[in-house]
């Protein structure tokens, strides 16, 4: 992939939407996540028009406060997952990515929590709430156990759009690479969900 990447949501629609873009500005993948389902169930595809699925991602439960979605690619084949930290991403949100084997190999907890609680306050103010997405944006460390930076995930200001770039600060295998997008993929469509 040719990074940074740059994931652009559509604020006023009503399912949430995803595409991704590499540096170039080339369409990578593009999610619709689905209304009112209770159980995670999302396909990743490479055009708009929904014509060429590449993956999958499903939780294993209802209720996702601690459930763990499994990525696979169009044939089924596991290739990871993500799970929340459920009690300990109260504070500071923490994720844990793993390989098709169940290995831990990365795991993305917020930079600064400060900031979703500073931001909650003022979104709360008259008038000046509407700029909170463009004033306090949050940023998300993709790290390996040893704490190396692999990526690094940042929400940028916007007004109507939200929009996150990954940037990446060390190499991983194809494998892992595309894993840990998947992660911040997910990733994202639950924080975003917090608020």
């Amino acid at each position: 992939m040719n990074f940074p990447l740059k994931l652009e949501f559509k604020k006023v629609a009503l399912a949430p939407q995803i595409s991704v873009y590499d540096a170039d500005g080339n369409l990578l993948f593009y999610v619709k996540q689905k209304l009112m389902k209770l159980k995670a169930d999302i396909t990743v595809f490479a055009d708009k028009e929904q014509t060429q699925p590449l993956y999958t991602i499903n939780a294993d439960r209802v209720i996702d406060f601690s459930a763990r979605y499994h990525f696979r690619d169009r044939n089924g084949t596991e290739l990871g997952s993500i799970k929340r930290q459920g009690a300990r991403s109260i504070w500071k949100a923490r994720y844990d990515i793993s390989d098709a084997g169940g290995m831990e190999i990365l795991r993305i907890q917020e930079e600064n929590p400060w900031v979703k609680v500073v931001d909650a306050f003022f979104g709360e103010i008259p008038v000046l709430g509407m700029l909170s997405g463009y004033v306090f944006n949050p940023a998300f460390l993709v790290e390996r156990s040893d704490d190396s930076l692999i990526f690094k995930v940042t929400k940028k200001p916007a007004l109507f759009e939200s929009s996150f770039v990954i940037e990446k600060h060390a190499e991983l295998s194809d494998a892992e690479e595309t894993t840990a997008v998947l992660g911040i993929l997910m990733m994202t469509l639950l924080e975003r969900a917090r608020g």
